[in-house]
């Protein structure tokens, strides 16, 4: 049995990783076999730039934050996994984590809770082909920019015709 020192040790984990659960956006689980340094730096260094976090957690602890956090679907783990956190930036996570993916067969997503919700490998692609929030805004800003000149043209039109009854 293990001592008193490793037991607080391992309770402190858990606490830690079940707060991050609590607090996050979208949670992605990630076979994480036969990634090499290089790439593992690379991949932490994209998530991290837009504010997302990337952990290698034993599976067990995995499990216990999940149940501590209330977060459904994650149980019966297998193999080495990797945890990314993602709170606000949750597309960016799931573009970097697809990215990577999809040039490396070995590197694949388990599975992901988005917002309590547990989502599958497809749904995930489908979240990281969507637009950043910039690219959004700047269609929207587009949008309401040409209905407002198409505003102003019609207005300038009724305007010049009124003049022309006058």
């Amino acid at each position: 049995m293990p001592s008193k020192k490793v037991l607080d040790i391992k309770q402190k984990k858990v606490e830690e990783l079940s707060k991050k659960f609590e607090n996050a956006t979208m949670i992605m689980l990630v076979e994480y076999r036969g990634i090499n340094v290089e790439d593992d730096t690379k991949l932490r260094a994209a998530l991290r730039e837009n504010g997302n976090e990337c952990m290698v957690v034993k599976n067990s602890t995995i499990e216990f934050a999940a149940k501590n956090a209330k977060v459904e679907g994650i149980e019966n783990l297998e193999g080495p996994t990797a945890v990314i956190i993602a709170n606000e930036n949750y597309i960016e996570a799931a573009k970097a984590v697809y990215d990577y993916a999809k040039d490396h067969d070995f590197y694949r997503i388990k599975l992901g809770i988005l917002e309590g919700r547990k989502v599958e490998e497809s749904e995930i692609k489908k979240i990281a082909n969507l637009p950043s929030k910039e690219t959004l805004y700047t269609m929207l800003a587009s949008a309401l920019l040409g209905n407002i000149r198409n505003l102003a043209v019609v207005l300038n039109q009724v305007k010049e015709k009124q003049e022309e009854n006058a």
